[in-house]
Parts: structure tokens; sequence; C-alpha cells
């Protein structure tokens, strides 16, 4: 499927610009990720959204938690911007976040976008005024807010009061429905009262987590019937490694084909030691693998099985991915839609051929027990066959070579 064609069933939202970056309206679906450093550790923070940005996170969200990270954010985003790094920073903001936008307007002006959660800004007439306060700020600043709903954070008054509404009903429903209910109703209820308050639709973002894939499923489902603000998916702790992947895909992939969702944040938990933007690549897959954006060439390769010469055919499927995904940091600023390329790297004479010539460059190993021959086909014509020890190396050249032959040079 297109991305055109995809793009005339996408659930209509009232577009949010976060800096240089559309949330929603005609814009395509936006990728974003969120730091794991210490805030006031400017020099890992700074080294951290450089990294994030530069995979391709679209916005970066940064916890605001104290005194001392506000402080901190100016001096972030100065040095970001000293680096030619401008992706949109976003302040994460808790029980706190009232005094710290108050209290400290240079971090209140350098963020691009607040996220809020109603369930922990205060109790009873504080938590109005602290609300206030929040949204108040946005205003003064004209910041975007992301008022975020969390279902292990809901407010307890207004859980309290769907409960007891649900139980004078004459068909009550079960403890999941109400809890789903409750999440949209507080993000509603909300956004509601941030307009009242001042802060106009076109500066809303809403989104409601929870870590189920069918009860993310439901909320939004239910959520995008009832407005037109911009949405933000994902799951609030997709977990770790293939489940957090799989989680996420299940969930985000069924209602991106169904049109909701405006942009979305993969929550993986890293492994130790692990790399952070990885949960940044699994979203630009997701999109890409769908057909809504193209971010980088797509590789395709052969499971192997007992025809290929498994080490040898792995080896070259793992090199030639990871290098046009680093070669992208030069080629997205030199040409144009070269994101749309693709490759085949196939392991014997099976399939290969036939799926070699089906992506604009291919190379087909002759499989298990012969020596390295494989034919190399460009936009569906065989063009050289590459034998040897240095099939990888010459492969790269045919590569760079399509890729300065086919795609034109943008105009600097």
């Amino acid at each position: 499927m297109s991305q055109n064609s995809f793009s005339t069933r996408r659930r209509e939202s009232v577009g949010v610009q976060v800096g240089s970056i559309t949330i929603g309206g005609s814009a395509p679906v936006v990728i974003q990720s969120m730091t794991n450093t210490d805030t006031v550790n400017e020099a890992a923070t700074v080294a951290q959204v450089e990294e994030l940005a530069r995979t391709g996170s679209e916005l970066v969200r940064i916890t605001v938690n104290s005194a001392e990270a506000a402080k901190a954010v100016p001096n972030i985003r100065a040095k970001l911007n000293d680096m030619g790094c401008y992706v949109p920073l976003v302040g994460d903001f808790h029980f706190n976040g009232h005094k710290l936008l108050a209290g400290y307007p240079d971090c209140a002006e350098s963020l691009s976008k607040y996220r809020i959660n109603p369930g922990n800004v205060g109790y009873g007439k504080k938590r109005d005024e602290q609300f206030a306060t929040l949204i108040e700020t946005a205003c003064k600043y004209d910041k975007p807010v992301r008022i975020g709903v969390n279902w292990g954070s809901l407010d307890p008054e207004m859980l309290a009061r769907i409960m007891d509404e649900n139980a004078k009903s004459k068909k009550p429903e079960d403890a999941a429905y109400v809890m789903r209910e409750a999440l949209i109703t507080s993000a509603l209820e909300s956004a509601a009262k941030a307009e009242e308050i001042g802060l106009k639709r076109n500066r809303i973002v809403l989104s409601c987590k929870v870590s189920g894939v069918q009860d993310l499923i439901m909320v939004y489902r239910e959520l995008a019937t009832r407005c037109n603000y911009a949405l933000h998916l994902g799951l609030t702790e997709a977990g770790m490694g293939s489940k957090g992947i799989v989680a996420s895909t299940a969930a985000l992939s069924i209602l991106l084909q169904e049109g909701i969702g405006d942009t979305i944040r993969i929550s993986l938990t890293p492994e130790p030691g692990g790399d952070r933007s990885r949960e940044v690549i699994v979203g630009q897959e997701i999109l890409q693998t769908m057909g809504l954006r193209a971010f980088v060439p797509l590789v395709a390769a052969c499971p192997g099985c007992g025809r290929t010469t498994s080490t040898y055919f792995q080896e070259l499927a793992e090199n030639i991915q990871s290098y046009v995904r680093n070669e992208m940091t030069v080629w997205r600023d030199q040409y144009d839609g070269v994101e749309n390329m693709t490759l085949a790297v196939m392991g014997c004479v099976v399939n290969g051929p036939g799926e070699s010539k089906h992506a604009n460059i291919g190379i087909s190993l002759p499989g298990s027990g012969e020596n390295p021959v494989a034919p190399v086909y460009v936009d569906g014509q065989k063009t050289v066959t590459l034998k040897g020890n240095n099939i990888a190396d010459e492969f790269r050249q045919i590569v760079d070579q399509y890729v300065q032959e086919k795609y034109p040079k943008k105009i600097q």
C-alpha cells in the first residue's frame, strides 16, 4: 500500500506545531523518543539527545523533575544548537511541574512542548489550581502540551466517579471497561479544561497509555471517535527485547492501519548497556514496513536454510544493512529519495535471482558448499558477477555508485 493511498484514510485531527515538527493534521506520523539520562548531567543528556536525533527521532523528551534539572534545560538546548542539532525538546513533568515551569522561565521558554499527566498534578482543589498553572504557562510561552493519561496514575476522584456511575447503571460493565472509560474521560475532560483556561485545540496532543496490547487498541479506537485532537500512540511499558518490539508492533500496527495515531514512541527497556536509539529504529521500521513513511533503504534478506552457507550469507546481510543505515546520515543530506531504495541479499539460487530482480539492487549467493560467486542485479538486470573474498566491499561500491547516479542531488 502506498503512503498516498493510506493517507486518505487517516483519521482527521487538528495539527499541532512543535518547533519545526507538525503532529497531526496532514503531517506524516512522527517518531519520538525519550532520554534515560539524568537531565542534571548536561553532557550525557546532550550526547544522548544528539544520538537519538541523528538516528531519526523527530522529537526528544527529557525528564524535568527538579530545580537542578530545570536549570539545566536552557544549557542543554544551547549546547545542542551549537552542535547544529535543532530537534525539539519535550519536557516531561509530573508532581512538581507547576512549580518548575512557573519558577524557571528559561526552562519553560527553552522547551518546545510540555508533557503533563493529569493524574498526578495534585488532588481536589490543588489539582485544579496546579493544572491551571501548567496550562497558563503553556499559553504564556505559546507551547503545545501533551496531556498524557496513564492507567498507573489515574486521578482517584475521577476513577471513583466513573465506578459509581457504572455501578448505578442498569447493565454495569466489567472492571476492564471501567478502567478504559476512566482513561478516556480523564484525557477528554482535562483537554476541555485546558481549552477553557485558554490553550487552543491546535496546541493539545492526547495520549491514553496502557501496557496491554488489546486494551491499548480498544482505548484508542474509542478515543478516536470522540475527539479530533492529535493522538500520541505507545504502550506505557512495552518491555525488553523481542517482547517489547512484538507488543509495540502488534498494537501500533493495528491502530495505524485504521488511520489512528499522529506520533509514536516505542517504550523499549534497553538491555544492560544497550543502545537507547534502538527504540527509534523500531518505530521507523514499523512505519516503513507498513508503507507509511520511508527512512532508510530496506534490505530484504532470506532467513537461510540448509542450502545456504549461513555464516558467509549472514555476515554479508548484516554488513550491507549496517552500511546503508550508517550511510543514510550522509545520503539524507545529499540526495533526494534515496530512503526509498530497496536492496536484496539472498543466500542461494532458489529464490535469490527472482528476489534480486525485484529490488533496485540485489545479490544472490550460490548456496552451501560452493565458492562465493554472486550475480548482482540492478533494476532487474544482471550487471556483474562478484567472486572471491571481496564481495561485500565490491557490492557496497555498487550501492554507492547507484545512489550517485540514480538520485538527484539536493540543492544546498
